[in-house]
């Protein structure tokens, strides 16, 4: 994971999509993360990214599972 300048990323956004297929890049302001550019190689690699980041598809596992007796 690399670290670029909000005002690189401004300058040349195609570039850095690009780049963020292979490695997710750390957009900073004045020296600070302030977000990451992650980019997709495929639509599979975004669904698959949406459906282990999204709360929308969370699924809460159970405490304990019980054994019927």
């Amino acid at each position: 994971m690399r670290q670029v300048s909000l005002s690189k990323i401004q300058n040349d956004l195609s570039r850095f999509l690009r780049d963020a297929e292979a490695e997710e890049i750390v957009i900073a302001r004045n020296a600070k993360a302030a977000g990451l550019l992650i980019g997709f190689a495929s639509e599979d690699d975004r669904f698959d990214y949406q459906l282990e980041d999204d709360p929308r598809f969370f699924v809460p596992r159970r405490a304990s599972a019980q054994q019927p007796p």
